[in-house]
């Protein structure tokens, strides 16, 4: 800009001298003279106002300067005065003073345990005294027996005696189906849940409820769930190297969890097979995960650290500290699907179609199991719960000898006819 400027004051001293020659007769030396001091007249005009503007502006930026140092000053002040206050509570003392009340309170907290574990101890010599060995165990008591060595109630005795189980595992006549997990409302498999089947002598297949132990056993049952491991790492590499990736869910209960050699031949697998070790899912019941004791815990998040997951089955209640679950590799709870549907209130507190969102927030999948219709896939697309299992969505199938999953053919024309 200020280029400009000059440039037109020196095409106006120009216009001057040329104006002085011609109009006014001046010689050329008195026109040349005439211009160039009309030119330093208008630069030093130029330069003056430019010098006044830079000063006002230079004015206006002290000011402002004097503004933020003076409001910096003030902020100063306050904060001088609030360190000042700081400095007369004394924080020191008040914080003595603090511990000693939680010291105290600890010690009353302590005084009031012993108390009642006191008058526990006295109302169970009482009870002894009153009703003899028929007395009901306390609700601080604490007994552990395994799930192995104990039958629940609600289930029937094995129709297989153990020995005959025993000689059809040296027989090598255990063999493991698959049964789908499927994604509503596509009803893709999600997944393939790992069933135990035994040969009998006469040709016949046998469940697990028909020959797995109720009482004893433990060996047995150890013996079928590492097999059962080995069979789902077996599955597992076929289909990765087939080019898939499938999700197998392979039964678990306390009895490998609390054998140190099966617990190690378990970890070593994992951390021999750890590029499948994602898909590979093991499936507890409810009532053996709540009943764990702390080193079986320790095994368990072992295991998830190998990158392996949990499936909780047999749920009987969804109140239930998720968060916990899923610090301990918990990715999905299943539910009896007409249990569930008759009486969820039993289960939890949420409504039908907000516990699965719920659930899902930390990463824990709902699964309703036993569906028996086609009323029940309705209701649970409706309420937002996709993975289902049973026997009508997807029976169990024998496992292809090759890569995939033998009547895979069989399956989906269920599935076909389940969506017709």
């Amino acid at each position: 800009m200020q280029a400009l400027v000059y440039s037109l004051i020196a095409l106006a001293s120009v216009a001057m001298g040329a104006l002085a020659y011609f109009a006014l007769v001046f010689t050329p030396a008195n026109a040349v003279l005439v211009a160039v001091v009309f030119g330093c007249a208008s630069v030093v005009l130029m330069e003056r106002q430019l010098r006044v503007r830079a000063e006002t502006r230079l004015e206006r930026a002290i000011e402002e300067l004097s503004r933020l140092l003076a409001t910096d000053a003030q902020a100063g002040l306050v904060l001088g005065q609030r360190i000042n206050a700081l400095t007369d509570l004394k924080p020191g003392e008040r914080l003595e003073t603090v511990e000693a009340d939680i010291s105290v309170l600890g010690t009353v907290i302590r005084q009031v345990a012993e108390a009642v574990a006191d008058m526990e101890v006295k109302v169970e010599k009482a009870a002894q005294a009153a009703g003899g060995s028929d007395r009901q165990p306390s609700r601080y008591e604490v007994s552990y027996s395994p799930a192995f060595d104990r039958a629940p109630q609600h289930l029937p005795e094995p129709t297989i005696p153990l020995p005959m189980l025993r000689k059809a595992l040296a027989e090598n006549r255990l063999i493991h189906h698959i049964q789908p997990v499927v994604k509503l409302p596509q009803r893709r498999p999600a997944g393939y849940d790992l069933v135990p089947r035994l040969k009998l002598e006469d040709g016949d297949l046998a469940n697990a409820p028909d020959f797995m132990p109720r009482r004893g056993g433990r060996d047995v049952v150890v013996q079928i769930e590492s097999s059962g491991l080995v069979e789902a790492v077996t599955i597992g590499r076929r289909a990765r190297a087939g080019g898939q990736q499938v999700t197998l869910y392979i039964p678990l209960s306390r009895a490998t969890l609390s054998d140190p050699p099966a617990l190690e031949q378990l970890l070593a697998i994992l951390d021999a097979n750890r590029a499948i070790a994602s898909g590979l899912v093991f499936k507890v019941p409810d009532a053996e995960w709540r009943g764990m004791t702390t080193p079986e815990r320790s095994t368990v998040q072992a295991i998830a650290r190998k990158g392996a997951g949990f499936s909780l089955s047999d749920m009987e209640s969804l109140r239930i500290d998720v968060a916990d679950l899923a610090a301990l590799g918990v990715r999905s709870v299943r539910v009896d699907a007409t249990a569930f549907l008759s009486a969820p209130e039993r289960y939890t507190d949420f409504h039908v179609t907000d516990i699965a969102a719920y659930l899902a927030r930390f990463e824990v999948a709902l699964m309703a199991t036993g569906i028996t219709g086609e009323r029940q896939i309705v209701e649970f697309i409706d309420s937002d719960i996709l993975l289902v299992q049973g026997d009508y969505v997807a029976a169990p199938g024998p496992v292809r000898s090759d890569l995939g999953f033998e009547p895979m053919r069989s399956v989906g024309a269920q599935l076909r006819r389940a969506e017709s």
